[in-house]
């Protein structure tokens, strides 16, 4: 949403949205007076929210009432306004992001010894602490099985024309796939011990590049880089792997950690029993359509971290969430995401925290991660 805005215009709405954030009740002009030393009149900031509103960033849910975020203003709080020069506006800030970051971190290595725990048993202990500091329900995917490793590939020849692709994973696992590879007429033609050799050749040169690569990397490869010579079978071996990858090892819905759910529901935003269970509901019985929503592979950034998703109300598309703010990352094995965590609270939510604690937790998980070999 492009929305330009004064310094004033930024001010008065990041006071206002940090105000409603920690009342839950509409805000006035004269809460804002007393609170934030905004330099200016109440008259001002009167006007200043009239036009914030006309902008559709804020919003009076009755005539008489103050001024409340709408999802909009949401987003350009978070987009835009929590920075650190904005954060240090507040008048009573109590912990920093940065330093709850840091007390995320400290509460998963004291409480959680990964070196003595099983893989679920870490996650549901994350997951209670993530829910605990965040004061959000905390979403944490069991991790992906698709961080397998090629350990052999190979090329065989069933009849003219039609070969066969063996891939052998670090597990000794086998997966398979019959490939029509369309021979010209003159290479129907050619002497079957040929084409044995040229596919053994292949396969050796396919192996020595290829071998000790995650499987989810060779879907991705830039197959332009194969030696001149092996060009003719180039681009059926790109589409035949990226396809056998798909189909075999495709990510799957996973079981979900949650945790901290009658904690959430009992702020005023959840006061209707029909939106509760629909929540309920969706955490309960349909987290296939909550796993695809949370675990996806945002661009990493710089260092390998991955970004922090943030979606506002309207933005999730999950008909039961569309009131809520939903915060992931991934947390990944190396450089491949094989889980997700996330937060889930009110639109009304502390973003500058919230968006901590999920990075950080997920950062832990990567770290911890690196020593379970699932």
């Amino acid at each position: 949403m492009e929305v330009q805005l004064t310094n004033r215009q930024q001010h008065i709405l990041w006071a206002t949205v940090r105000h409603y954030i920690a009342t839950a009740e509409p805000v006035g002009s004269k809460a804002l007076v007393e609170e934030y030393d905004l330099g200016v009149s109440s008259a001002t900031i009167r006007n200043v929210m009239g036009v914030l509103e006309k902008s559709g960033l804020l919003y009076q849910p009755h005539a008489s009432a103050g001024r409340v975020p709408s999802d909009s203003g949401y987003r350009i709080y978070v987009d835009q306004l929590i920075t650190p020069s904005l954060r240090s506006r507040s008048v009573s800030q109590g912990s920093s992001a940065e330093t709850l970051g840091r007390e995320v971190e400290v509460a998963l290595q004291k409480h959680l010894q990964w070196e003595d725990r099983s893989l679920e048993t870490l996650l549901q202990g994350a997951a209670q602490i993530l829910a605990t500091l965040s004061g959000c329900i905390s979403l944490i995917t069991m991790p992906q099985t698709t961080t397998a490793l090629l350990r052999h590939l190979q090329l065989v020849q069933i009849e003219a024309g039609r070969i066969m692709l063996i891939v052998v994973t670090d597990g000794y696992e086998t997966h398979s796939k019959l490939m029509d590879l369309s021979p010209t007429p003159e290479e129907t033609q050619r002497d079957s011990e040929v084409i044995d050799r040229e596919l053994q050749i292949v396969s050796n040169f396919l192996n020595t590049h290829l071998r000790g690569r995650s499987l989810l990397e060779l879907a991705n490869l830039n197959w332009s880089e194969l030696d001149q010579e092996f060009q003719r079978y180039g681009e059926f071996l790109k589409n035949s792997v990226a396809e056998l990858t798909r189909r075999t090892l495709a990510p799957t819905a996973t079981q979900i950690m949650v945790r901290g759910v009658s904690e959430v529901l009992r702020q005023p935003e959840f006061s209707q029993l029909q939106q509760v269970q629909t929540i309920i509901h969706l955490l309960e019985e349909e987290q296939d359509q909550l796993w695809r929503l949370i675990f996806e592979e945002p661009e990493p950034e710089d260092g390998g971290k991955s970004k922090v998703t943030v979606r506002i109300g309207a933005e999730n598309p999950l008909e039961p969430i569309r009131t809520c703010t939903l915060i992931s990352s991934n947390y990944r094995r190396g450089s491949i995401p094989v889980g997700s965590v996330g937060v889930l609270g009110p639109t009304r939510l502390d973003y500058e925290s919230a968006i901590a604690v999920v990075a950080s937790a997920a950062d832990y998980l990567s770290e911890a991660f690196s020593y379970f070999n699932p």
